[in-house]
């Protein structure tokens, strides 16, 4: 391989690591968004109040703004319920027509207003930098096919996820879509790291460092499923949380855990299974691994980030649910599904070569 193909994916994997961090952070204020109640901050989308730039003043906005809102986003859902029904989810459809919360018009709010428009803002910052590494992805196709298409694929599930972002708004955030809204996040995160992955192969081959990658990667991948149950589990309380905040005026916080459901405690017990799964791993990774190999480095980080998770779900249960734990509890959740997937991909990488080698 020529010094202009190395400078070629050493640039694509540059970007791509960037794209990956940049949607973290998104996934971050993501969680501030919904934390501050700030979800429905702008009624409109890709505009907010019909504008590029919000207003900072309700004197901006025409006396009836409510009702001219509430009537845009009647007009979107019919045509999604449309959709829906065309596609088969005729159950969903109904779901959507008969949801008279949907039809609520919150107050303006500028804090909440640009609270929201940043996260809009630094989600278009992400759009560009996922274009950019499908760019860069280009002079790679000569020798890694794979790589470019799944770039150019995941350009087109940001471009969805962007549409998916603009039904969340016309839906008042209806439940079920904001779930899907986190979960086409992740998906679009792991392939960011997939693809970072593979071009990083290109320049530093597998060597093999681990026994018994086969068993390794088994463990993970049952704890890597867990935890997107586990993810599911915590919208779901997240959703119940705003419904509880919502019967409360948003007031006397200490007292919404004790009106949750099932879905909480389920979630809460979950969790000493995840720890038990991952502490299992870790032993086998410390067994069949070597010390100073990003593999050990990765299950190290991995099972930290799980004990910080638990710590701040320990937090929010019994300190009131602050408010700025619920964001960091949520990146951290993500956070794990990141690392995990890291792993997944070296252990697998180890897998495919000790087979090499024995078929050889």
């Amino acid at each position: 391989m020529n010094q202009k193909n190395l400078n070629q994916i050493n640039s694509f994997c540059r970007i791509s690591l960037v794209s990956v961090i940049a949607v973290y952070f998104l996934i971050l204020v993501g969680g501030v968004v919904r934390s501050t109640g700030s979800g429905m901050g702008c009624p409109d989308w890709p505009k907010c109040f019909g504008s590029w730039v919000p207003p900072i003043s309700v004197n901006q906005l025409p006396n009836d703004y409510q009702e001219i809102y509430s009537a845009k986003r009647v007009e979107k859902n019919n045509k999604f319920v449309a959709q829906l029904e065309k596609l088969g989810f005729k159950e969903k459809a109904e779901e959507i027509k008969n949801d008279k919360s949907i039809l609520v018009e919150q107050e303006f709010n500028p804090v909440k207003t640009w609270i929201e428009y940043i996260n809009r803002l630094i989600g278009a910052v992400i759009g560009i930098l996922v274009l950019l590494t499908v760019f860069r992805s280009f002079p790679l196709w000569s020798f890694d096919k794979s790589t470019t298409i799944l770039s150019v694929f995941n350009l087109f599930l940001v471009l969805f996820q962007a549409w998916i972002g603009s039904i969340v708004v016309s839906t008042n955030l209806l439940p079920w879509m904001i779930t899907l809204h986190m979960m086409l996040a992740l998906l679009i995160v792991c392939i960011l790291l997939f693809v970072h992955f593979r071009s990083h192969r290109l320049i530093h081959p597998t060597k093999s460092i681990t026994d018994k990658p086969g068993s390794l990667f088994g463990i993970l991948v049952i704890g890597f499923l867990l935890m997107l149950v586990q993810i599911i589990f915590g919208t779901q309380v997240r959703e119940e949380m705003d419904v509880v905040a919502f019967e409360f005026g948003n007031l006397l916080r200490g007292e919404w855990i004790e009106h949750l459901g099932l879905v909480f405690i389920i979630h809460r017990s979950y969790s000493i299974v995840l720890l038990g799964v991952h502490l299992l791993f870790f032993v086998k990774v410390y067994k069949f691994t070597l010390r100073n190999v990003s593999i050990f480095k990765w299950s190290q980080a991995l099972l930290f980030v799980i004990f910080l998770e638990i710590a701040t779900g320990v937090g929010m249960a019994y300190f009131s649910i602050p408010a700025f734990l619920q964001p960091v509890h949520l990146l951290l959740g993500t956070l794990i599904i990141g690392i995990q997937f890291v792993i997944l991909l070296q252990l697998n990488s180890q897998r495919i070569f000790k087979l090499e080698q024995t078929g050889s």
